[in-house]
């Protein structure tokens, strides 16, 4: 049994009077939408760790849920944080070798001063960094690199940084590594890799495509006229090309433990250690240094998202998931699974995809819910959140990073992009998922 799979019970997924008291499970979901909405909104600067640890300190501290119960919801998470945990210290050791930067200033010189062409460069590596290292770190690492590029070139540096925040999402279901909320909607049943592109290949290209040319044209008069560029070679360290290659063996290990159907969490950790500490051995310096750059708070984040979701199962929200897809498997195949996937997609955006891959997922999991109603489950979770800033967690990651550079992007810009964007790359990505699925 893996430790982060989804156990509960069928009981515990349908709203049991006897057990919980109506007047508990709302104040169970008054919890659940505070700690969500503190989290977006960060008061006072608060980072968001606080007030989703502090909401599930709450509920136990309120007897909501037990204190078992809540043990219990963070072991489910120990492989998603090991995961989380090798790709972020990937991610560091990479940013530290000058790899984003590499990249952001390769993107540059071979633009040749044409802003389109430079659009593209940087959607490319965004989109391969996003497949290969998750969204997260398109998120945290590639958008400062990005923004540290444009700046030279003295464009704006917004379309730039919409590609990181839009492409970090529209690329994360190519692989069951690109995104943690792959590992959290399919629980311990993560498909082989064989079926898993089956099932996503095509949409994960449509999705991409779509995004980008939907990206292309609302960034279209930004990216009119040519920018300042370097011509000067550019140069990456023998430790950078190393790490390089370290990051190509992480992605053959995880692209073999996904093709057995293993655990991905261990071996991208394993792996990230073992070759961060060779490269810091090689490079003569302490590996523990990039421990202290890297955003721990995340890993605790997420261990508080898993028990306010454990308490929603028990005040009915799983049970009424699960209803929800069992009626949506009665509609015809089209229809149910673009409705799914744009229901999914909404409510993404409303309470944030991470918590409500976990529900949906258990939903899919005590439904029995196969085909393309659970393919289309999976697209709303990783492309819905491309509508706005409180979608998931690496757009959030994204407008962390810019805010740090004093740059300002208000959530009815994002919202206006997203609403170009996000129906257009679901409705074909959804498409793609059911008439060109193998």
């Amino acid at each position: 049994m893996r430790p982060w799979s989804n156990e509960w019970t069928v009981d515990q997924a349908a709203p049991v009077e006897s057990e919980r008291m109506p007047a508990s499970h709302l104040a169970i979901w008054a919890v659940f939408a505070a700690s969500i909405a503190l989290m977006l909104l960060r008061p006072r600067n608060i980072p968001e760790v606080w007030w989703v640890s502090g909401g599930a300190m709450l509920m136990v501290a309120l007897r909501l849920i037990t204190p078992w119960e809540a043990a219990h919801a963070i072991a489910k998470g120990t492989d998603v944080y090991l995961f989380l945990a090798g790709m972020m210290l990937l991610a560091q050791l990479a940013q530290s070798q000058g790899v984003f930067d590499w990249l952001a200033a390769f993107a540059v010189e071979h633009s040749r001063g044409s802003r389109m062409r430079m659009f593209a460069l940087v959607y490319a590596f965004g989109t391969l960094v996003t497949i290969f290292l998750s969204n997260d770190a398109t998120a945290v690492v590639l958008t400062p690199a990005v923004l540290a590029a444009t700046r030279k070139t003295k464009a704006d540096p917004l379309p730039y940084l919409l590609i990181c925040a839009f492409v970090a999402n529209a690329a994360s279901f190519v692989l069951p590594i690109s995104n943690p909320a792959n590992l959290v909607v399919f629980h311990s049943n993560v498909p082989p890799l064989a079926s898993w592109f089956s099932m996503f290949l095509a949409a994960s290209v449509a999705s991409i495509v779509v995004t980008f040319f939907a990206l292309r044209w609302y960034c279209n008069k930004p990216l009119q006229g040519e920018m300042q560029h370097e011509t000067n070679h550019v140069q990456i360290s023998r430790a950078g090309w190393l790490t390089l290659g370290g990051l190509a063996v992480v992605a053959g290990v995880l692209l073999t433990a996904s093709a057995q159907g293993k655990d991905l969490g261990l071996p991208t950790c394993m792996t990230a250690v073992v070759i961060a500490i060779a490269i810091s051995a090689m490079e003569r310096r302490n590996p523990l240094a990039l421990l202290g750059n890297i955003s721990w708070g995340i890993i605790p984040l997420v261990a508080g998202l898993f028990v306010l979701v454990e308490a929603l199962g028990a005040a009915g929200a799983l049970g009424q998931c699960q209803a929800a897809l069992l009626a949506l498997q009665h509609w015809k195949p089209l229809t149910g699974a673009v409705t799914t996937s744009f229901a999914i997609g909404i409510g993404a955006n409303l309470i944030n995809n991470l918590p409500l891959g976990l529900i949906a997922g258990a939903g899919v999991v005590h439904a029995h819910i196969t085909g393309a109603l659970r393919n289309a489950v999976l697209i709303g979770i990783d492309l819905g959140p491309n509508l706005s800033v409180t979608g998931s967690l690496a757009t959030i990651l994204w407008l962390m990073e810019i805010r740090k550079e004093d740059i300002h992007v208000s959530g009815w810009t994002f919202l206006k992009a997203g609403l170009i964007v996000m129906p257009s790359a679901l409705v074909v990505a959804t498409l793609a998922a059911i008439y060109l699925g193998w």
